[in-house]
């Protein structure tokens, strides 16, 4: 779920203002669209003018092998939105650590859930993210696996059907329907739409945020640029400033989205108000 950008520099105090060049998936909210409505597109916004420079957008939808298909292709330099540990990529010190969580309708009994470990998951119906054409797991999925908690759980793709608006929000209006009394997503995606369903959710962290040591609930979300050469490692350390000199703004960004975000030093403070 990623935004990625190429910066230009200013070569003499006379050339043209500099480029930061965007690419970014056109339909993805809370993330980024082709309107730069989304949380990465006020980012990309926030560090170019720090930059003294200005956002050029290429569109691309963002699938497997989107790094490949953007970054590796030397299309741009900058992905907005990485796991802190992504491998392709040098990575700045993170700027956010959200968690996956459960949605479910206000005031009902799936509401009081906060661990896989609930006796309520085992009647209640659940609806996970899938990836992929393959159907590959998120870590919900092998968390509520772990415990034998198959026959109720039922997949919504994070890739979705792209004709819609928006395609991986279907998990979160599944639950606004009734189609599942509790969903857990990414929180993010979720945090988002849940505040623009017609019935009230309430968005609770999953806790703790990770279930053993093998399944982790909880990541730690940089921006990243390709390895291998100075020029990306100045640039690194220049977003890297800028993340810290604006934190605040930064801050104020992800809480106006709605983005869940636990405590780097704690399994369960949550940072922003999900509900």
């Amino acid at each position: 779920l990623a935004t990625v950008a190429r910066y230009t520099p200013r070569s003499t105090p006379h050339a043209p203002r500099p480029t930061l060049r965007v690419c970014a998936d056109p339909n993805n909210l809370p993330f980024s669209n082709d309107r730069r409505e989304g949380f990465e597109n006020r980012l990309a916004e926030l560090v170019a003018r720090e930059m003294g420079a200005r956002v050029e957008y290429t569109w691309w939808a963002q699938r497997r092998a989107f790094w490949r298909n953007t970054v590796k292709a030397g299309k741009c330099d900058v992905v907005v939105g990485v796991p802190a540990d992504f491998g392709p990529a040098l990575t700045t010190k993170p700027y956010y650590r959200s968690t996956y969580v459960f949605v479910a309708r206000h005031g009902t009994g799936a509401a009081r859930v906060r661990s896989f470990d609930d006796a309520a998951l085992r009647t209640a119906k659940i609806g996970v993210q899938l990836i992929g054409d393959d159907y590959a797991n998120t870590p919900p999925v092998d968390a509520l696996a772990r415990r034998g908690i198959v026959n109720n759980v039922r997949g919504y793709m994070v890739y979705g059907d792209y004709r819609k608006p928006s395609p991986p929000s279907e998990i979160v209006k599944a639950v606004a329907r009734g189609e599942v009394d509790v969903a857990v997503a990414w929180g993010p995606m979720a945090g988002y739409f849940a505040s623009r369903q017609r019935v009230p959710l309430d968005v609770v962290p999953v806790s703790p945020a990770s279930d053993g040591p093998a399944v982790p609930l909880a990541f730690d979300i940089s921006m990243g640029v390709r390895r291998g050469d100075a020029a990306s490692r100045a640039l690194r350390d220049t977003l890297d400033a800028i993340l810290t000199r604006r934190r605040a703004d930064v801050a104020r960004i992800l809480d106006a989205y709605g983005v869940p975000r636990v405590d780097v030093n704690s399994n369960s403070r949550v940072t922003a108000d999900v509900r």
